[in-house]
């Protein structure tokens, strides 16, 4: 019954995209930090 308003209806299938681009953007953040981390750690390491 949920499953089948989350699908069919206006407002599910406006949850379903907000909850799915939630998720992607916390994978994009997630590998941003990670990516600045590293960056600042090579550039501690050589004394930049």
């Amino acid at each position: 019954m949920a499953l089948n308003e989350l699908l069919t209806t206006d407002i599910g299938l406006l949850s379903l995209s907000t909850i799915g681009f939630i998720i992607v953007m916390g994978v994009y953040l997630y590998r941003f930090a990670k990516r600045h981390i590293a960056e600042d750690e090579r550039n501690a390491s050589l004394g930049r």
